[in-house]
């Protein structure tokens, strides 16, 4: 699968088969987090992998995180806030998006959780004041549901057109794809 078929097939996936992601696969996704680029080249991000089924819990309170109790594996996202005080907001996301195609890569789906005590998530998996969570991302094998609603609403709930998120040159010039361009 190269770049561009990972990012068509992402999609966030909010239920998984119970079947742990293989130690060889974590590394690769991990891996791929690192490998982003940062600010300076300061690197102000760290990862928890989780797949303790009790951290796991603790991780799944918030209103809208439930499911992450039920996915084999739930990456923490930290971002310094000292050694990048500026930037390791956008720096950490980069390295998530990073990880999200590449666990895309590996067959896995994933979705991003924001819905989470902060307080709660540094207590329990013992992250130091500097560091701030940015984000959950939940990663695992999707479960198939043969779900009608869910179905009808992926066809009502379309992606934006091009022309509907950038503009060329000013914000009031949509780009217009050319017909037929080569990719």
């Amino acid at each position: 699968m190269d770049t561009f078929e990972a990012i068509q097939a992402r999609k966030s996936i909010r239920s998984y088969q119970d079947k742990p992601v293989p130690r060889a696969v974590l590394e690769r996704i991990l891996e791929a987090g690192r490998l982003a680029p940062s600010a300076a080249n300061t690197k102000p991000w760290h990862f928890i992998a989780v797949v303790n089924q009790e951290k796991r819990k603790i991780l799944s309170k918030g209103v809208y995180a439930k499911f992450a109790a039920e996915a084999p594996l739930v990456i923490v996202v930290l971002g310094n806030k000292k050694t990048s005080p500026d930037w390791y907001t956008v720096d950490a996301s980069l390295a998530a998006e990073n990880m999200v195609l590449a666990a895309v890569n590996e067959g896995l789906g994933t979705c991003f959780v924001g819905s989470f005590n902060e307080s709660e998530v540094k207590a329990a998996l013992k992250v130091p004041e500097n560091f701030k969570v940015l984000v959950m991302i939940t990663v695992g094998y999707p479960k198939e549901k043969l779900d009608l609603t869910s179905k009808l609403l992926r066809l009502v709930q379309s992606r934006k057109q091009i022309s509907e998120v950038a503009s060329e040159e000013e914000f009031t010039k949509p780009f217009v794809p050319q017909k037929n361009a080569e990719h």
